[in-house]
């Protein structure tokens, strides 16, 4: 039977592609752009969009498991065109936000992962929710202050994150997508670390080998940088609520279910020195 990763244009849905290679079980790779993907010669491509369930059902033809993209509109028509179609399987790209306390009664997004999770479960599939927290990646939202200025600023220099690699999360969702024994986990991922947002920029800096410095801004200052920046005043309220005294736990499950330490923010920093230039 057939794997089928959703999303396989997008960051991680493209590098879970890739990470299945060599399964034993066919894989199908659903995009709406499949020359943009560049998609590996042996992936069988259908041409779709989570967000078109029409596509969907040739898609889904002969599938058991799927790498299921968060795409909050049309979660609840998948489900039941997966279902119809025969589908044992779903992994979701979820978020730690779904398991928050309060979360998500407050913050959109917590409500979005929560009723993604919520409704693959009622489904009857074989679910398993991978969520992760904060994205090293966000830090390339500081490229433009970097290569102009040499600076980043942020509110909560002390608040300590624990930022994952998306390849990180790529490599766990393909482990889970091969093999058995994980249905009904709902799994934290993580980096191995508590790092700050000073923290971050050290590793920046040393990387480039040039000074990159830091500088705090107060939460009314993040506020009129962010919303001038294009955020939604209540998203920019929700990243200041928590008052940035915080110093979040890794957890080890990348390491558990790969065999390999999840990278460090150094490590990921020096792969992608490049776009930070």
């Amino acid at each position: 039977m057939t794997i089928l990763v959703t999303g396989a244009t997008g960051n991680i849905g493209r590098m879970v592609v890739d990470r299945l290679a060599g399964s034993a079980e066919p894989v199908r790779a659903l995009t709406k752009n499949p020359a943009k993907a560049a998609l590996p010669e042996w992936a069988e491509v259908h041409t779709g969009f989570l967000g078109q369930p029409e596509t969907l059902p040739a898609a889904l033809d002969g599938v058991h498991t799927v790498y299921l993209a968060p795409h909050f509109p049309t979660v609840e028509r998948f489900a039941e065109l997966a279902r119809e179609a025969g589908v044992r399987r779903v992994v979701t790209l979820s978020s730690i936000l779904a398991d928050v306390p309060g979360a998500a009664e407050i913050d959109p997004a917590g409500r979005d992962f929560a009723h993604l999770e919520r409704t693959i479960e009622r489904a009857g599939f074989a679910w398993t929710h991978l969520r992760p927290g904060a994205f090293m990646e966000n830090t390339l939202f500081w490229v433009y202050s970097i290569r102009a200025e040499g600076v980043v600023r942020e509110p909560h220099a002390r608040a300590a994150q624990t930022p994952i690699a998306m390849a990180d999360i790529a490599e766990v969702a393909a482990v889970v997508l091969r093999e058995d024994g994980h249905a009904g986990h709902a799994y934290p991922l993580s980096g191995p670390e508590a790092i700050t947002s000073p923290e971050q920029v050290r590793a920046i800096s040393a990387a480039l080998g040039r000074e990159v410095r830091f500088e705090e801004l107060t939460p009314r200052q993040a506020r009129e940088l962010w919303i001038g920046q294009g955020m939604a005043p209540e998203d920019a309220d929700w990243l200041l609520s928590d008052g940035g005294d915080y110093a979040e736990v890794p957890v080890s499950t990348v390491a558990d279910l790969t065999g390999t330490p999840a990278r460090t923010f150094a490590e990921w920093v020096r792969e992608h020195a490049d776009r930070f230039r």
